[in-house]
């Protein structure tokens, strides 16, 4: 089983080594555009507080630490963790090495926090991606401070059988169109495959109540082809 984990870890990591310098193009192509507002959704339902601290976990090329901090004016403290190097580099560009900001080089399963520190946990399209989900979810719950909230963007089942089926047609697409920008299709043909084996919303909700969280929630964007889960420590 470990031995499995591990493989799998790898797989995940060299994927995104092989993709990271052009993430952001990719995402912009990828979902024409729309995963700008799906993120801006996400940090409006956040609606972070000045003041506040965020730990925001597999957090890429920074966008979700960059809308946080518009938020909060740029008066909140954001630590972004990542487990690839070079996307916490272009990161680090992207916010221009703020004051406001720390980089953490680290995996969500064991994350080098103390105990109830954060005001908020976020992680956007990258739940997915770990291999314990369980142990990320113990994690979250471990480090938030009481009545700290985490919040999930991830791809989730589209509900309305119609626009479900033209999705998957598009998706089928999305690998060619990586290997014309990226010079590779596999990564995208993992990024699809994961995709339809994620977890339902329903299930989701499930593995985040069994954490002990509480007001636990869910809302779908764009037909349930996204949805955030919103969740509270108590």
């Amino acid at each position: 089983m470990k031995t499995n984990q591990k493989n799998s870890e790898r797989l995940v990591t060299k994927i995104f080594q092989d993709v990271f310098e052009k993430y952001d193009l990719m995402n912009d192509l990828m979902s024409l555009g729309a995963h700008r507002l799906w993120k801006k959704n996400f940090i409006d339902w956040l609606n972070p507080q000045e003041n506040t601290t965020l730990v925001d976990v597999a957090s890429g090329t920074g966008d979700i630490a960059k809308l946080y901090l518009n938020k909060t004016n740029y008066k909140g403290c954001v630590y972004c963790v990542d487990e690839n190097k070079g996307m916490l580099d272009l990161n680090k560009k992207k916010l221009k090495s703020n004051s406001k900001v720390k980089w953490f080089c680290s995996n969500a399963e064991k994350l080098p926090f103390k105990n109830n520190y954060f005001d908020y946990y976020t992680i956007s399209f990258g739940i997915r991606n770990i291999n314990n989900i369980n142990n990320a979810l113990k994690e979250a719950y471990r480090i938030l401070k009481p009545g700290g909230r985490f919040l999930c963007l991830e791809f989730s089942k589209v509900e309305n059988e119609i626009l479900n089926k033209f999705y998957k047609t598009y998706s089928k697409s999305i690998p060619k169109i990586g290997k014309f920008i990226v010079g590779k299709s596999e990564p995208y043909e993992y990024l699809i495959n994961s995709i339809e084996k994620f977890y339902s919303q329903k299930e989701l909700f499930a593995k985040i109540k069994k954490q002990n969280f509480s007001s636990i929630s869910y809302k779908n964007l764009s037909g349930g082809i996204v949805a955030i889960h919103s969740a509270w420590k108590v």
